[in-house]
């Protein structure tokens, strides 16, 4: 995923200004319903960047899904710096699928849908922890095929749409012939960029070049049992205990804000355990405009609408705000959402300094999924002028 740093590696994605396939330059207005105003070019776009991703689960992969697992956050921190031709941000959505796998439903072609598209980077991270392997028949026309029909791609000519399937099995496996999956992703201009976990020239001869081919995506290959190598920098200890401090600033509300608190914590466990150098990662991540969390911490969705707070029980809101005026918990509202900004620039400016000592320290290395994914998705993004800061 260095190429998408500086694209789940492929980085997620020159027209002329102001055609069709471009990022749209019409100026958006916006209402200013926030407690704190942001600038426009910080405010979500209208355009998405969305990225299906499918994934071989069968015994073979789990190198693959460990890989998915500690560099779902480097694909994320990369779209932070994505710009469409306005300036404005586009809003990431991310669909997870799994095939190839015994324990799924052979009458759906060993094919299951994780999660649908979706920015809720917590419950992505969750079900991707959730994926577990076990042999079965890998059916990569199908998948595709099935993706397209189930997700909401959207009729926005401007939005960046791909798919990236993984696997190591033969792209022609099952009875609907991958060639017309390819042709029906192309006729909703939907990418098909294509990952085979293993030898590069094996995976042509069995067809995964031409599956991307085919709708204009990139075929890699990548040697999925890989270890995922971090580089360890003194400012990480650092960013990890600010991690702390930012959870402390989420104003949970409701059944859900309870649930998602505890999933938020979870999470943040899930990527210590995996490595250090991932739970920093998720918490630059956290630290971005694409944590956002409006649909149960009060602050984002004060951001969104103060009316919010109008349309609360006092049973829903957190121990620490009942029986409180209105008055008095707007200014909670806003005093959390100070803290909140203050401890991600902290986070975003260590940030900045830990870039610069990765780039001095680290060695050019090629063949992990995260190269892979950037690298394909800044390639496809440049085409309908989108750009990096």
């Amino acid at each position: 995923m260095k190429h998408l740093k500086h694209l789940l590696g492929i980085a997620l994605f020159t027209i002329a200004a102001g055609t069709v396939y471009g990022c749209n330059l019409k100026p958006r207005e916006y209402q200013n319903t926030a407690l704190i105003t942001k600038s426009i070019a910080d405010k979500p776009a209208k355009q998405y960047v969305k990225v299906a991703l499918l994934l071989d689960t069968s015994n073979s992969m789990d190198g693959l899904i460990n890989q998915a697992k500690a560099q779902l956050w480097d694909i994320v921190n990369e779209f932070t710096y994505a710009k469409c031709g306005n300036e404005a941000r586009p809003s990431l959505q991310i669909a997870l699928y799994e095939y190839g796998n015994d324990n799924l439903a052979s009458n759906e072609g060993y094919i299951r849908q994780v999660i649908g598209f979706s920015s809720d980077l917590d419950e992505i991270s969750e079900k991707l922890f959730s994926l577990t392997t076990n042999g079965g028949e890998e059916y990569c026309g199908q998948v595709i095929q099935t993706s397209l029909k189930q997700l909401d791609w959207g009729k926005n000519a401007d939005d960046l749409k791909m798919i990236f399937i993984a696997g190591n099995e033969p792209f022609t496996q099952g009875k609907l012939n991958y060639r017309d999956a390819s042709i029906n992703a192309k006729e909703k201009d939907i990418v098909v960029n294509t990952i085979f976990c293993g030898n590069y020239e094996q995976g042509i001869s069995t067809k995964w070049k031409n599956g991307a081919t085919l709708t204009g995506g990139e075929y890699m290959a990548i040697d999925h049992n890989r270890q995922v190598v971090h580089i360890d920098t003194p400012y990480d200890d650092v960013i990890i205990k600010l991690n702390s401090k930012l959870n402390n600033t989420y104003i949970s509300y409701g059944a859900l804000g309870r649930e998602k608190k505890m999933m938020q914590e979870i999470q943040d466990s899930n990527a210590v355990e995996m490595e250090p150098a991932v739970a920093v990662k998720r918490s630059i991540s956290k630290s971005s405009r694409l944590y956002k969390n409006s649909k149960w911490d009060l602050v984002d969705a004060v951001e969104d609408s103060e009316t919010v707070l109008e349309e609360l029980d006092d049973e829903d809101l957190p121990t620490e705000l009942k029986g409180k005026t209105d008055k008095e918990i707007k200014q909670y509202v806003q005093d959390k959402k100070m803290e909140r900004e203050k401890i991600q620039k902290q986070i975003q400016d260590l940030n900045t300094k830990r870039e610069a000592y990765i780039a001095k320290n680290q060695k050019e290395e090629t063949g992990e999924l995260e190269n892979a994914l950037l690298s394909a998705i800044k390639n496809q993004a440049a085409k309908k002028n989108y750009k990096w800061d």
